[in-house]
């Protein structure tokens, strides 16, 4: 089964801005360049990301260079299913839920707690953190 995954905001901003040759953040942004996994996006999540790129006072260049990125090696995922099981504390994040739902993603990768708690209401693909998401990716990797 091909892994396919919804990247929450701050997981994307932390790749953005991170300094670190060894950030996770990082590290998942390379393996999904390199075709290891298929990040899913919505028109919603695009304009998250951008809103959320410019506040954080990026550089014009890096938002619109991460924004080209997405664009062009991301599957678009028309948000047609509008029922979720449980809802999210903050309304931000019905997005990404309905993004990996719509988008039959096998992971939502975020560092938000709200999120993270949801994982025990959606059994179809796993809510986790982007350690727990790197770890399933390198033992996949390692299979084969």
């Amino acid at each position: 089964m091909e892994t396919r995954a919804v990247l929450d905001t701050n997981v994307m901003l932390a790749a953005g801005i991170t300094t670190s040759a060894n950030s996770p953040n990082r590290e998942i942004i390379q393996r999904w360049i390199s075709g290891e996994f298929a990040v899913l996006v919505s028109e919603d999540v695009i304009a998250e990301y951008a809103e959320k790129l410019l506040a954080a006072k990026n550089a014009r260049h890096e938002t619109d260079a991460i924004l080209t990125r997405v664009l062009l090696l991301s599957e678009m995922v028309e948000v047609r299913f509008f029922h979720l099981r449980h809802y999210p504390e903050d309304a931000d994040d019905v997005m990404f839920l309905l993004c990996a739902i719509n988008g039959e993603a096998t992971h939502l990768v975020s560092y938000d707690p709200h999120l993270l708690e949801l994982n025990v209401f959606y059994d179809d693909f796993k809510i986790c953190a982007p350690l727990a998401f790197l770890a399933d990716l390198r033992s996949k990797k390692s299979k084969r």
